[in-house]
C-alpha cells in the first residue's frame, strides 16, 4: 500500500497544473513531532511505501530527520520533487537517512516549455542536474511527466532520455482538473487520444528495460493485458483501496486529485480514518456506476475516481469519462 504526504505547501515553483495550489507555506502545517506521530500511525495502518511530496518537500527543514524516522519504522521512503533543490550533498544525506528513490518532474525536452509550464526559469536544467546528483551518490531516481495535449508527442523521447540519464522508471501522470489544473482542463487528453497514448506507452515498455507506469490513467491495465505486456501492477486506480494522501495540515483524502476531506489526523488517528471512513469503505466496494460498473476489467482498472468526480458533479463512483471501452463484458480480471 502507498501513502503520500504533502509535507508542506511551500514551493519554489508555481506550476500550472498543481493540484495543491502550492506556493507559500500554509499556516498550521504538521510540525516535526506531529509528523513523527503520523508516520507511526501510517505504519500501524499497514502501509509500506511512504511518498514525501508537496509543495516541494525539500523545502521542509526537517525532511532528512523524517526520512530517517520513516526508515526506522520500516517504511520505504520515496519522493515526488521538482528536483531543483536536490544538490549532491542533500542527495547523499537523503540516501544515508534511508530514502529509496526520488521522483523528479520533467515534462518536456524543450527547456522553454518546461520552464514556462513550471513558471520557473531554469526548471529543466535544475531537474536534470538533480537527476545527475542522485546518480552521483547512488540514490535511485525516476522521471515523472505530466501528460497533456501539448507534450503527448514527446513521451517516447522523454523515456529515451530517462534511460540515458540512468533513471529506474518513467511514470506518466495524466492531467486531472484539480487545484490550478482546473484552469488548463482543455489541455487534458480526451478518450481517443487517451487510448492512443496509453497504447504507445505500453508499446514503448516492450522496448526498454526501465519501468513505464501511467498514473491517473487506470485503463493502462486493460491495454497491457490486451497487448500481452507484463507489469508488476495488479490494479489501475488505487484511490481509497491501497492509496490515499495527507495534506500539509493533516487532512486525509482518497487521492491527490479527489479533493474530498475524510478526516484530520490531529483529531483522529490516521489508521482509524483509513480503517473506518465511510467514503473509503464505499470506494472499496467497487460498486461503480455506468460502464465502469459493468466492465469486465473493473477489478484491474477501476476507472479514475477523481476524473469521474470532476465530470459528474462530485460522484466519485460514476463512470470514468475518457474511456473507449465502457461496459464491455467477456473478460474477468
Amino acid at each position: 500500500m502507498i501513502v503520500s504526504w504533502n509535507t508542506t505547501n511551500a514551493c519554489n515553483m508555481y506550476c500550472d497544473h498543481c493540484y495543491r495550489d502550492a506556493g507559500c507555506r500554509a499556516e498550521e502545517e504538521l510540525n516535526t513531532a506531529e509528523a513523527r506521530t503520523l508516520l507511526e500511525q501510517i505504519t500501524k495502518a499497514g502501509f509500506k511505501i511512504m511518498i514525501f511530496s508537496g509543495g516541494e518537500p525539500l523545502m521542509r527543514p526537517d525532511i532528512v530527520e523524517l526520512v530517517a524516522y520513516a526508515k526506522e519504522l520500516g517504511l520505504r521512503p520515496v519522493f515526488g520533487t521538482n528536483g531543483s533543490l536536490l544538490t549532491e550533498d542533500l542527495a547523499a544525506k537523503l540516501k544515508k537517512a534511508g530514502a529509496m528513490g526520488m521522483g523528479i518532474s520533467l515534462d518536456s525536452m524543450d527547456r522553454k516549455k518546461q520552464d514556462d509550464f513550471r513558471r520557473y526559469d531554469g526548471a529543466w536544467n535544475q531537474a536534470v542536474q538533480g537527476m545527475r546528483n542522485c546518480k552521483a551518490v547512488g540514490l535511485p531516481f525516476q522521471v515523472h511527466t505530466t501528460v497533456m495535449d501539448w507534450n503527448a508527442h514527446e513521451l517516447e523521447t522523454l523515456t529515451d532520455f530517462a534511460v540515458r540519464e540512468g533513471a529506474v522508471a518513467h511514470h506518466f501522470f495524466f492531467l486531472v482538473p484539480t487545484g490550478r489544473a482546473v484552469s488548463i482542463e482543455e489541455e487534458s487528453l480526451r478518450a481517443e487520444a487517451y487510448e492512443e497514448v496509453l497504447t504507445r506507452i505500453m508499446k514503448k515498455q516492450q522496448t526498454v528495460d526501465i519501468e513505464l507506469k501511467p498514473t491517473c490513467a487506470p485503463q493502462f491495465m486493460r491495454i497491457a493485458k490486451q497487448m500481452g505486456v507484463n507489469t508488476r501492477f495488479s490494479r489501475g486506480c488505487l484511490a481509497g483501496t491501497a492509496y490515499c494522501i495527507i495534506s500539509p495540515k493533516g487532512q486525509v483524502q482518497p487521492c491527490a486529485y479527489l479533493n474530498l476531506p475524510l478526516g484530520d489526523v490531529r483529531d483522529t488517528p490516521f489508521d482509524e480514518i483509513w480503517r473506518s471512513n465511510p467514503v473509503l469503505q464505499e470506494l472499496r466496494t467497487l460498486a461503480y456506476k455506468g460502464g465502469c460498473g459493468s466492465c469486465g476489467y473493473k477489478k484491474a482498472c477501476g476507472g479514475c475516481r477523481a476524473r469521474a468526480a470532476f465530470y459528474e458533479n462530485g460522484d466519485y463512483m460514476a463512470e470514468e469519462p475518457w474511456c473507449l471501452y465502457h461496459g464491455r463484458k467477456g473478460v474477468s480480471c
